[in-house]
C-alpha cells in the first residue's frame, strides 16, 4: 500500500509566510528575502512528510496567497485591467498576483482586486476566477514545474497537485453575458496538456489533479466534459499516472463517470462520507485496475484517528481490491489543519487530558503512515503498543466528565417555537424601530471592528504576560475606545461600533468566555492571503457562564449620544469557525451557543443597547455540497438563528452580517433569519450579489458593502456613489444602509480613516440627490 498526502499547510509552523508577506507588502523586505521565507517553508514541509513515511509529497501546494490565484496565473487567465501591470509597469509574477488579489493603487494606477469568495464549505477564502467568451489562455508562470524540480533536487518523490481544468472553469464567473464559462474547456485544455508535458518531461511520476467540484451537483453536460476531458488527457499523455482528487463529499451522480475516467487513482473523502467505499465496492469497479486512495484521517479537523474504525474500513477496501490497489491518506488537504501539535506545551492554555485526544497536520501524516504499516500486517511491538495507546486515548474522551452538562442538554430540550419567534413581524417592528431610533435615509455604520494596530497588540500579549495589569490594560483599551467613538461622532457616522479593542478574533473572543470550549496558542490556520485564525476547539457542552460584550458595548454608549451597536458573533459562525466536537450532531452543538449567544443579546438590550448585530458571515459556507442535503441544514441553521435573536422587545435593532456567499439558492432563508438588517458584501462583485435580494422582494434592511476592505485601496465617494446607485435600481430607497465590506480589523487607520470619510460624504450626496428628486 501506498501513502500520500494531498496538501500541507502553507503559512510556516510560525506563521512565517504570514509574516514575510506583510513585510513584505509594507516594503519592508526585498522579493528575495520573501522568496527564501518561501523556500524554506517548502523544504521544511517536503522533509517532514518524508520523515513521517509518506511515499507521495505534493509539491505546488504552496502559495503566496491563494492556490486559485496561482492556476489564474498558470493558465494567462488574467483580467484585461491588469494588463497594464504587465505591460507599462512591467510587474513581476509575484507582485501581478498580489495586485489581483489584493488591488493596484500607485502611481495614477488604481485597479480593483478580484472578487474573493469561500472554497466549498470551509472558511477558506479563494480569488474568484473571471472569464470572458472566446477567452485566450496560455501557459504564462512556470510555477509548479520550478516547485517540482525544487522537490527533485530535496530527494523529495514528489507529486505535483494542480486544480483540476473543469473545476478551474466552475469555480469561476463569466463575466460576459450569454456564454457558458465550461464553452471555454477547449481554449483551455491546451494549456493543461501543455504543463502536463513539461512536468512528464521532468519525469514527473504521478500528478494529482484536484476536482472538488466532483462533490457537487453536476449536469450532464458538465459530467460529459469530465469524460471528455480526461480521455483526452490519456490519448495525448498515456505514460501519465493521473490522481483525480475530490473531497467534502461523496461523489453522489456523478460516481458512474468518475469510475470510467482513464485515471490512475481516484481518491475518496472517506470521513465526509464512508458510505461511498461500499457503493463503489458494489460496482464492476472491482474488476478494474483503477486504484483507490482512501482518505480515512480527517484533515478538516483536530480529532485523533480512531485506527480501529479506520482499520475496518482500509480493511474492506483490500479484501475487495487488494493491498496492491490500495492507497492511505487524509481526507483532503492538510491546508485547513493547524501545523503541529507539538507546538502546544502550555498546560494551562490545553490540559493534557484534552491534547492527547488532538492530532494537528504533522501528527496526521504519522497516522496515515501508522495506519499504512498496521494495515499490511506489521505486528511490531511498538506498533501494538500505539494501536493499544490510540483506542485508550478513543475511550479517554467518550467516558470524559469534562465533555457533558445535563442542565445544558435539557435547556436545549425545552426549547419551543416561541423561543425563535420575535414578538411581531418585521413590518410592524420596522415602525417602532423608525421611531426609537430616528435615523436618516441611507444611515452610515460599519461592521463592527476597527484596525488592531501594532500597539493594540502588543498591549495584548503584555497583558497576557502579566507584564499589565488587568486595570493599565483596561486604562489603555478605554482610551482607544474613546478615541475610536470621537473620531467617528467627528466625521458624522449614524450608528457607532466601540472598536472591539479588546477582542483577538470575532470567534476565539467568545469561546474564551463559553464553557465547553478550549484554546491552543498555535494552532492557525489560513483564511486568505496573510490572514490566520486560531480557531477554538469545542470539546464538551456549551454554555454562557457570564456576560461577554456588555461592559465594553456599555462603555462605548455612555460615550456618546449615538447609537452604539453591540456586537457578538452568531451561533452558525461561532460553530463554523470552530474546530467541532464529532461526537454528537452539530446541529445540537449549534444550538448549545444559540442559547449563550441569546443570553448575551437580552443583557445588552438591558444595559440600553438598542442596535445589536449578530454576525453570521458563515452560514452559506456551512451549506452541504449536495442540495439534497440543504434543507435539513437550512431548518437548524436558520432556527439557532433565531433561537440567539429573538429575546428582545420590538423596537431592538437586530442586525446581521454576511460576506463572500452567494444567495440565490438560500434568499428565502436568510429571509426566514428574520434580522431587521442584513449587511452584505457586494463591492468586489460590482452589486450582483444584490440581484438575488431584489428578485425576491426582500422586505428588510440591506446594507451592501461600498468598499472592499480586503484591499489597502481607498475608494473614491464617486465610486461608492455609483455603487449605491446600482442597488437604488432595485432595492427601495428606505431599505438602505451604507456602510464597508466587513470589519476593519485587518486595515491601517490612514487608509480607513480616509475610506470612511468618503463613505460618509458619499451618504450625504445620496441623501442630496433623493430630496432634490422629491
Amino acid at each position: 500500500m501506498q501513502t500520500h498526502n494531498l496538501g500541507y499547510p502553507r503559512i510556516g509552523k510560525h506563521r512565517e509566510l504570514k509574516k514575510a508577506n506583510e513585510q513584505y507588502w509594507a516594503g519592508k523586505i526585498p522579493a528575495h528575502q520573501l522568496e527564501q521565507t518561501a523556500r524554506t517553508i517548502r523544504s521544511y514541509n517536503w522533509q517532514l512528510q518524508k520523515q513521517a513515511g509518506i511515499d507521495w509529497i505534493p509539491c505546488n501546494d504552496f502559495s503566496f496567497y491563494d492556490h486559485v490565484l496561482d492556476t489564474c496565473l498558470l493558465t494567462g487567465a488574467i483580467p484585461e485591467r491588469y494588463h497594464t501591470l504587465i505591460v507599462d509597469k512591467k510587474l513581476n509574477d509575484l507582485d501581478l498576483a498580489f495586485s489581483m488579489a489584493r488591488g493596484y493603487q500607485k502611481e495614477g494606477v488604481d485597479i480593483t482586486a478580484m472578487e474573493m469568495t469561500k472554497w466549498l464549505d470551509t472558511n477558506y477564502h479563494y480569488i474568484v476566477p473571471e472569464f470572458k467568451a472566446n477567452q485566450k489562455f496560455s501557459f504564462f508562470n512556470q510555477k509548479v514545474v520550478k516547485e517540482f524540480l525544487e522537490a527533485n533536487k530535496e530527494g523529495i518523490q514528489a507529486k505535483p497537485v494542480l486544480l483540476g481544468p473543469i473545476s478551474f472553469l466552475l469555480l469561476g464567473k463569466e463575466k460576459e453575458a450569454n456564454f457558458n464559462r465550461l464553452d471555454l474547456i477547449d481554449n483551455l485544455l491546451p494549456v493543461y496538456l501543455e504543463v502536463l508535458k513539461q512536468l512528464d518531461q521532468h519525469e514527473a511520476y504521478y500528478i494529482q489533479l484536484d476536482e472538488p467540484c466532483l462533490a457537487l451537483d453536476l449536469s450532464d453536460r458538465e459530467r460529459q466534459t469530465f469524460t471528455k476531458v480526461y480521455q483526452k488527457i490519456k490519448q495525448t499523455l498515456p505514460q501519465l499516472h493521473i490522481i483525480l482528487s475530490s473531497y467534502f463529499e461523496c461523489y453522489g451522480k456523478n460516481l458512474s463517470t468518475v469510475l470510467s475516467l482513464p485515471v490512475h487513482t481516484i481518491h475518496l473523502d472517506l470521513v465526509r462520507c464512508p458510505a461511498q467505499l461500499d457503493d463503489i465496492l458494489a460496482t464492476e469497479f472491482t474488476k478494474s485496475r483503477t486504484q483507490l486512495s482512501l482518505g480515512v484521517v480527517d484533515g478538516r479537523n483536530i480529532w485523533k484517528n480512531d485506527f480501529s474504525h479506520s482499520l475496518a474500513i482500509i480493511n474492506k477496501a483490500v479484501n475487495a481490491l487488494g493491498k496492491e490497489r490500495i492507497w492511505i491518506a487524509p481526507s483532503c488537504s492538510l491546508l485547513h489543519s493547524p501545523c503541529d501539535l507539538d507546538l502546544e506545551t502550555n498546560e494551562k492554555v490545553l490540559t493534557p487530558e484534552i491534547k492527547q485526544w488532538m492530532a494537528f497536520a504533522k501528527q496526521k501524516l504519522y497516522e496515515v503512515n501508522t495506519l499504512r504499516q498496521l494495515a499490511n500486517g506489521n505486528n511490531s511491538s511498538e506498533l501494538q503498543a500505539a494501536l493499544v495507546q490510540n483506542q485508550q486515548c478513543i475511550a479517554n474522551r467518550q467516558t470524559s466528565s469534562l465533555i457533558h452538562n445535563q442542565p445544558v442538554k435539557q435547556r436545549v430540550a425545552a426549547i419551543t417555537e416561541k423561543d425563535a419567534q420575535r414578538i411581531n413581524s418585521f413590518s410592524l417592528r420596522k415602525e417602532k424601530q423608525h421611531a426609537a431610533l430616528g435615523l436618516p435615509l441611507f444611515p452610515t455604520t460599519t461592521i463592527g471592528s476597527f484596525p488592531q494596530t501594532k500597539e493594540v497588540r502588543n498591549w495584548r500579549a503584555r497583558w497576557k504576560k502579566a507584564e499589565l495589569t488587568d486595570a493599565e490594560y483596561n486604562k489603555l483599551l478605554k482610551d482607544e475606545t474613546e478615541k475610536a467613538v470621537r473620531w467617528q461622532e467627528a466625521i458624522g457616522l449614524d450608528v457607532l461600533v466601540h472598536g472591539e479593542f479588546e477582542r483577538n478574533d470575532m470567534v476565539e473572543y467568545f469561546g474564551e468566555q463559553l464553557a465547553g470550549f478550549v484554546f491552543t496558542e498555535n494552532g492557525w490556520v489560513q483564511s486568505y492571503g496573510s490572514r490566520c485564525v486560531k480557531p477554538p476547539v469545542i470539546y464538551g457542552d456549551v454554555h454562557r457562564p457570564a456576560p461577554m460584550t456588555v461592559a465594553w458595548s456599555s462603555y462605548a454608549q455612555s460615550l456618546t449620544t449615538k447609537w452604539m451597536k453591540g456586537m457578538l458573533t452568531g451561533p452558525v459562525t461561532i460553530l463554523q469557525w470552530s474546530f467541532v466536537r464529532n461526537d454528537q450532531p452539530r446541529s445540537e452543538t449549534c444550538t448549545q451557543i444559540a442559547l449563550a449567544i441569546r443570553d448575551e443579546v437580552v443583557d445588552l438590550e438591558k444595559a440600553g443597547i438598542k442596535i445589536i448585530q449578530i454576525d453570521e458571515p458563515a452560514i452559506r459556507e456551512g451549506l452541504p455540497l449536495r442540495k439534497e442535503n440543504w434543507q435539513q441544514y437550512l431548518d437548524w441553521a436558520v432556527r439557532a438563528f433565531r433561537v440567539s435573536a429573538s429575546g428582545v422587545q420590538d423596537d431592538t435593532q437586530i442586525h446581521t452580517h454576511m460576506c463572500y456567499s452567494e444567495f440565490n439558492d438560500i434568499i428565502q432563508h436568510i429571509a426566514d433569519m428574520d434580522a431587521d438588517v442584513i449587511t452584505i458584501e457586494t463591492s468586489r462583485s460590482q452589486m450582483e450579489l444584490l440581484d438575488a435580494f431584489a428578485a425576491f422582494q426582500y422586505p428588510n434592511e440591506i446594507g451592501p458593502g461600498v468598499y472592499d476592505i480586503h484591499s489597502p485601496r481607498v475608494p473614491s465617494k464617486a465610486e461608492m456613489v455609483s455603487l449605491m446607485e446600482k442597488a437604488r435600481a432595485v432595492v427601495p430607497t428606505e431599505q438602505l444602509w451604507v456602510n464597508p465590506d466587513c470589519g476593519l480589523k485587518t486595515r491601517g487607520w490612514d487608509e480607513t480613516k480616509a475610506a470612511l470619510e468618503e463613505m460618509v460624504n458619499a451618504a450625504e450626496e445620496l441623501r442630496q440627490t433623493v430630496l432634490q428628486i422629491q
